[in-house]
């Protein structure tokens, strides 16, 4: 007894949008805390997780076996996945696996602001949105202690990042399909804030769910004018119907999973679902959530072409 908690947060190799679980192994480390971070494979990233001081066990977060051995001796949970047809399998694994370990204080899953406003019976969402829905429910009825993380679009998110940042070099312009749509982007690092403010002190969370988003939420040319101002430079909005922005999907060759994902929540955007503002990274992290242009900036290499590199600006 007295012994410091175990940390397990699943995923940490950062296949997730934004690296969230990598960041909180980072931030319980920095801490002075216990951490046992699941990878998919050893590779560098999980090097480089030892080299940090977790303890790293690769596996299948299918498999139940994996599934205990993490867990075994595991106080605190943080459970992410990326984007996948088996998010729900393994959710369910590890609801099961968490109920079968004595000690089990809280399990903090990482969810999406959209379930808020999903039903038993409805279909408008996302494949992935949808199996998110039904992983909550499970969570909840496994009876673990469990905090649900809802944030909103990442800012880390393709979105906002790799398929716009061609419309931002070459072109100046933020091209999106939200037609008036309103959304508030939320920086990863602040999820990751929030998820370890809830590890760290279970007692005070267990049972609330908690809808992180950015401080502010705009439509497309106030989004243009805040990644102008992050990257010193004109960007206008460039608005896209869905057909073309489903186009530019299928030429990034992504998985048809995730096509279908991000494919559904440019339209849910364009629908205003989007739409959603809380203090709720402030109340768990004490600082204000990050600004787009603030993000913008930090992420400037992204967006930014060759400075001698000729660039049509839009006028």
């Amino acid at each position: 007894m007295g012994q410091t908690p175990l940390y397990v947060v699943t995923a940490a190799a950062g296949g997730g949008v934004g690296g969230v679980a990598r960041t909180v192994v980072q931030m319980l480390l920095e801490g002075g805390q216990r951490v046992r971070a699941t990878v998919h494979r050893e590779d560098e990233r999980s090097r480089q997780l030892r080299e940090l001081g977790a303890e790293v066990i690769a596996g299948d977060l299918t498999d139940p076996r994996h599934a205990a051995e993490v867990l075994d001796g595991s106080n605190r949970v943080f459970f992410s996945m990326g984007v996948s047809e088996r998010y729900l399998e393994a959710t369910t694994v590890w609801a099961l696996a968490a109920r079968s370990t004595p000690g089990t204080e809280v399990v903090v899953n990482m969810s999406q602001m959209t379930v808020s406003q999903m039903t038993a019976t409805s279909t408008a969402e996302s494949r992935q949105q949808r199996l998110h829905f039904l992983a909550e429910h499970v969570l909840d009825w496994s009876g673990v202690p469990v905090v649900h993380m809802r944030p909103t679009v990442f800012l880390e998110n393709p979105l906002f990042n790799e398929i716009v940042a061609p419309g931002l070099r070459e072109r100046g312009v933020l091209a999106l399909p939200f037609g008036t749509g309103r959304t508030s982007p939320v920086a990863a690092d602040d999820v990751a804030a929030s998820v370890t403010a809830v590890l760290l002190a279970p007692s005070t969370h267990t049972g609330p769910v908690y809808e992180l988003t950015g401080p502010q939420s705009m439509a497309l040319p106030q989004l243009a004018d805040a990644f102008g101002r992050g990257l010193e430079q004109p960007v206008a909005a460039e608005p896209l119907t869905l057909e073309a922005w489903a186009a530019q999907l299928e030429a990034v060759g992504l998985d048809a999973h995730v096509q279908q994902h991000l494919a559904t929540m440019a339209r849910l955007h364009r629908e205003n679902r989007y739409d959603r503002c809380t203090d709720e990274v402030q109340t768990l992290t004490g600082r204000p959530a990050t600004p787009v242009d603030v993000w913008v900036r930090q992420h400037r290499d992204e967006f930014q072409s060759d400075p001698q590199a000729p660039r049509q600006v839009p006028k």
